[in-house]
This record gives structure tokens, C-alpha cells and sequence, in this order.
């Protein structure tokens, strides 16, 4: 009879492609349904001493509890450490500790608990707005975004909110508190014309099969990035969500994505299928859009950020994010009937009411198109010469695909990240045979061009002096 693990010490099995999974329950959520963590590995034995350290390294000790007179700064520290972090992904646990330990601290932190006032967080909101940005001041401003803000005032209410239930404070000082308005990301989306020449000009700087399939699905940018061919099933069309590709402090990871919503399965259309189909042959890797520059690697989700980004420029489109394609996918769903509950499930939304929010604009003219339609029939009323004309498709786009100049080696790359903000990136090969890059930014392009040709002369010395440094320690050693 097979030996049984002590309770609480996780679970280990053999997964269906033949590596072994430890998982270990790390807290509950909300509903009181498990939060797990989980290990792979190919043996069982690796797999067993992956999940010990898994273990070990999840049970450190909760800080004391503190005592009454307690420091701002103490309590937010023992709230992030003990209640908060073991449940947060990387992701989110570097957006908190900066709330926490960027900005509350050094403000309030030296404040007691118990003599926090409304008015003292209500300053310390407004001098956020007016001086509170720490890093490229010269790009965006000395003060900090309404969204910035609010996300501050978030991590701090929820902490007096834990002060509250333990009995340290009588009563939450930030619920008074008068925030930013909240004013959403404008949104945008792109025209029937405009996509046709985006996909043209996708075909001339390869990366049509990846645009493809994001205005087919609306995924994330971290999701397609992370898929693999074994996602996909050909004969049915499905394809699996299951992974998302982020960087945590710099680094490339794939970990699971953020919501169980997020794990879902799309059905492509049968003209995507044929693309992928094809564009499968000229890919010897796992990942479907793999690093063109590290081997066995997913691409790296900013790539494709400034990829999208030139080929919009040479596109003749408005400058958009690569989160506006997900946007782009939902309206056109939305306007060719498809219903919000499979929309929000396509694109992974927790609830239907998410969707909703997101897409009133859309959903209120469905809403006017579908009162029109009852009207007249019970009215009788002869159709409005708008309603007449159903939607065509449209003409074939003329656009023909941009094929300029190409940078020349050794000139670095200039991309445009948004309106008002390029980046200029030089990364060449020093001496010890890495490359190291460097980025500079500008309002400008011509100011972005300077920029960069500046930089480029200063890592030339700067290699060159590396270089004679090495020559010399080699003569003398």
C-alpha cells in the first residue's frame, strides 16, 4: 500500500506529459476555495525536494502581532508581510511593496496609528499629485497619475481596514478621503480599413500570424505570447489558454494567468486555422511566436509592444496600445451580434457585468438598434432609411505595404511607445561577448534621433576603454 504524505504537507503526481507536479495549499480565497502553489520537475524525487523548499521558504514566520501605539509604518510593514504577500503574484506583490514602501512609509509612516488623521492622508494624496513621482520626471511630470493615486489609496484603506478588525484603531481615517476622479484609459479601436492595412503591412514585417490571431480572439498580450503549439488543436479548432509570459524584476516568466476565468478555450475561425497551419511549418520551436533572439524562449511581450508600434506608423493607423486589439476583437464581436456572456467568456472576463462596463458604448446602440427593431414590429412603422442599409463588408483595401529603409547596423532601433513619448535602444556586444542594452527617451523623434546617436558614442568609448583594459591586464598578468 502506497505511503500517504502528512495533511498539509502538499500533494505530488504525474502529470499527462510525464513530468511530476507538486502542489501545496498556500492560504483560501475569498469564497474559501484553495490557493495553490505548484512545482514541476521530471522526476518524482526532484519533484519532492522542489516542493520541501516550496514549503519551507511559504512558512516564515508571521511578524508579531503589534502593540497598541504602534507606527504607521511598523503596521503596514506586519499587514504586507503576514496577511497580504503569501497570496499576491510577483507581479503584484513589487506593485505593492512600491505603494507601501515608495510612498506611504516615507511619508506617514512615522505617524501612530491612532493619530492618523483624514486630513494628514488627504495631504499626502495631494502632494502625490503634485510631486510624487519618483523616476522620469522630465517625461511625465513631477506628480503622479489620479490612477497611481487611487491604486495608493487602495493598499492603504484595505490596511487600517485589517487595523479596524484587529481592534488597533476605532475607525478607518482614509474612508473620508476625496480621490481622483477615476477616469478610464480612453479607449480605441480600429477601423475595418485600418485593420486590412495593418495585416498588410504585418505580412511585410513578419508578424502577421501573431496580429492575425489577436484581432480573432482579443487575448491578452502576455497570453499570446505564451502560447504553445500544444495549445492548439488543429482537427477542432480549440485553443487553450493556460500561461501567461510577464517580467518580474527583469526577468522573462511564464506562470499560470491571474484569474481562473483566464483559463479558457477559443474556438479560431477555420481561415485563422489554415494561417496557423501553414506558418507552423516555418517554426521549429514549442512556442507558437517564439524569441528571435534567445533559443527556447517565448517572445518577450515588450517586443511585440514595439513591433505592433512600427508597423502602425508604416500602416498610416492611429497610434494605438497592443490592449486596444483586445478592444478592437470585443466591438466587432459585440456589433456582429455575438452575445456578452460568450464574450465575456471568450476573452476571459470574471463575470459578464466586466464586459459590460467596459463595453456600454457598444451595448447602448445594440440596445437603440434592438428598441428600433421591436417598434416596428408592433408599430408597423416603415423601417428609417439608417436601418435600412445592413452592414456590408468592406472594399478591399489599395494599401500598398511600406518597405523603407531599414536602419543600418550599428545604428540602434527607435520605436514610438505612445503620443508623446519615443524610445531609442542601442544594444551592442562588449567585450565579455553579452550584449548590454541601453535605452534613452525623448518627445521627439529628431530628439529621440540625438538621443540615441549620443548614446551610441558614448558605449563606443566605452567599449573601446573595456577593451584596452583587458588588452593590458593580459599584458601584465
Amino acid at each position: 500500500m502506497a505511503k500517504r504524505g502528512k495533511r498539509g504537507d502538499g500533494s505530488v503526481h504525474l502529470r499527462k506529459d510525464g513530468r511530476w507536479e507538486g502542489r501545496y495549499v498556500v492560504g483560501r480565497d475569498e469564497k474559501g476555495f484553495p490557493i495553490t502553489k505548484n512545482v514541476l520537475a521530471k522526476t518524482k524525487a526532484e519533484c519532492v525536494a522542489k516542493l520541501d523548499q516550496l514549503r519551507e521558504s511559504l512558512q516564515e514566520p508571521v511578524p508579531d502581532q503589534p502593540k497598541p501605539g504602534i507606527l504607521l509604518g511598523d503596521w503596514l510593514n506586519v499587514w504586507y508581510q503576514g496577511y497580504k504577500k503569501v497570496n499576491l503574484r510577483p507581479n503584484t506583490q513589487m506593485s505593492y511593496e512600491r505603494r507601501i514602501y515608495q510612498h506611504i512609509i516615507p511619508a506617514l509612516g512615522d505617524i501612530r496609528l491612532d493619530k492618523l488623521t483624514t486630513g494628514d492622508i488627504q495631504k499626502f494624496y495631494a502632494n502625490l499629485k503634485t510631486g510624487g513621482r519618483l523616476l522620469r520626471t522630465e517625461l511625465y511630470g513631477e506628480g503622479l497619475s489620479d490612477q497611481t493615486v487611487r491604486g495608493i489609496h487602495t493598499t492603504l484603506h484595505a490596511a487600517l481596514n485589517k487595523a479596524v478588525e484587529e481592534k488597533l484603531i476605532f475607525r478607518n481615517p482614509s474612508d473620508g478621503c476625496k480621490l481622483p476622479s477615476a477616469n478610464p484609459r480612453e479607449m480605441q479601436v480600429l477601423t475595418p480599413e485600418e485593420i486590412q492595412r495593418l495585416l498588410i503591412q504585418a505580412r511585410e514585417d513578419g508578424c502577421y500570424e501573431l496580429l492575425l490571431l489577436e484581432l480573432s480572439t482579443g487575448l491578452r498580450r502576455g497570453e499570446i505570447c505564451a502560447l504553445k503549439w500544444e495549445d492548439l488543436n488543429f482537427k477542432t479548432g480549440a485553443l487553450k489558454i493556460e500561461r501567461q509570459v510577464h517580467r518580474v524584476k527583469g526577468e522573462l516568466v511564464v506562470s499560470q494567468p491571474k484569474t481562473k476565468a483566464s483559463n479558457r478555450s477559443v474556438a479560431l475561425p477555420a481561415p485563422v486555422l489554415a494561417v496557423l497551419k501553414s506558418y507552423k511549418k516555418a517554426v521549429p520551436s514549442q512556442w507558437m511566436f517564439p524569441s528571435p533572439v534567445k533559443e527556447n524562449s517565448p517572445q518577450d511581450p515588450a517586443a511585440v509592444r514595439k513591433k505592433l508600434s512600427a508597423v502602425l506608423e508604416r500602416a498610416d493607423c492611429k497610434h494605438i496600445r497592443f490592449h486596444d486589439l483586445r478592444h478592437t476583437f470585443a466591438t466587432a464581436s459585440l456589433e456582429h451580434g455575438m452575445d456578452v456572456k460568450t464574450l465575456s467568456t471568450i476573452i476571459g472576463h470574471v463575470s459578464s457585468s466586466t464586459t459590460l462596463n467596459i463595453y456600454t458604448h457598444v451595448t447602448d446602440e445594440m440596445q437603440r438598434t434592438a428598441a428600433a427593431k421591436i417598434d416596428l414590429g408592433i408599430g408597423k412603422q416603415p423601417p428609417k432609411a439608417e436601418t435600412e442599409v445592413a452592414p456590408r463588408k468592406p472594399a478591399p483595401s489599395t494599401f500598398q505595404p511600406h518597405k523603407g529603409k531599414r536602419r543600418k547596423p550599428g545604428t540602434g532601433c527607435l520605436s514610438q511607445i505612445n503620443d508623446h513619448l519615443w524610445e531609442g535602444r542601442y544594444s551592442p556586444i562588449w567585450p565579455d561577448g553579452k550584449k548590454h542594452a541601453r535605452n534613452v527617451y525623448a518627445k521627439t523623434r529628431k530628439e529621440c534621433e540625438q538621443l540615441l546617436a549620443e548614446l551610441i558614442e558614448q558605449m563606443k568609448a566605452e567599449i573601446a576603454a573595456e577593451k584596452e583594459r583587458l588588452r593590458q591586464a593580459e599584458t601584465t598578468g
